[in-house]
């Protein structure tokens, strides 16, 4: 479980990264546009009514373009809450947000029904919280960025041997960059919508039987040789996301997701 002083010290560290390792992957408008709309289509088909969301079989909200986890007060999860990371990141570039609402908010419904009531009822939280998410796409998109510049030396720094570290980074590169050098743009799109949709990797309770399922194991099976990286990609997500299936307690239900999982990836190269 994840409790709220590591989540301070995981925004310290990724804000401190942030700000290292941002230069290399600042966006373009038209490139935080385009990515938002990507990100946007993947996660709620670029409907307004899954802006702020709630899975069913989740304990959490789902909000933003990225579908960005926000717990409420005191809950506590396997997976990483990213909305606060989101907010900090736009706290750090003077992004307006409604008064009561900044990184250290925690969702404000403690439950699926009460957020449905809200939501249904169109109350002024939800309404300024959607509209807050609404006008902030494009620097959702770019949180996302920087969030992936941080993904990198955070992933090896779990690795010891230099061997693998040295592998992981290549084919790390071989997604972002052209053989030119220049930045692949759908490389980057998706390099960061998958550590967006899946995490980095890294965290060990972001695991099945000690078996991942993020951007780290997915570069561990990663076809670097395939004539399509692209769909070398999507083809060893997939499998890592299969994997993830098998591991998953039953109760979890988690074979429901795998078509539109699958769906998902299919975007990187079809």
């Amino acid at each position: 479980m994840i409790n709220g002083a590591y989540m301070r010290a995981i925004l310290f560290l990724f804000l401190n990264t942030v700000l290292l390792f941002s230069s290399e992957l600042k966006l373009t408008q038209q490139q935080a546009d385009y990515i938002a709309k990507k990100v946007w289509m993947n996660e709620g088909a670029g409907l307004d009514k899954y802006l702020v969301h709630w899975n069913e079989g989740e304990d959490f909200a789902s909000v933003g373009i990225g579908h960005f986890i926000w717990f409420s007060e005191g809950h506590t999860e396997r997976f990483r809450e990213v909305f606060p990371m989101v907010l900090a990141f736009m706290e750090e570039r003077n992004v307006t947000m409604p008064q009561w609402l900044n990184a250290n908010t925690p969702l404000p419904w403690n439950s699926k029904a009460e957020f449905y009531r809200a939501k249904n009822s169109n109350r002024k939280t939800y309404r300024e919280l959607f509209d807050f998410l609404k006008r902030t796409m494009p620097q959702q998109a770019e949180f996302m960025a920087a969030r992936l510049s941080h993904a990198l030396p955070e992933i090896l720094n779990t690795i010891e041997d230099r061997n693998t570290q040295q592998l992981i980074e290549r084919r790390f590169n071989r997604m972002l960059y052209h053989a030119d050098g220049n930045i692949d743009e759908k490389g980057l799109y998706i390099l960061l919508d998958y550590t967006n949709f899946k995490g980095e990797g890294t965290l060990e309770s972001e695991r099945y039987n000690g078996q991942g399922w993020g951007l780290l194991q997915v570069l561990e099976h990663f076809d670097e040789k395939a004539s399509d990286k692209y769909k070398a990609f999507a083809d060893a997500a997939k499998v890592m996301l299969g994997r993830r299936i098998k591991n998953s307690p039953p109760a979890r239900g988690e074979e429901r997701w795998r078509k539109g999982w699958n769906v998902r990836l299919d975007t990187y190269w079809k």
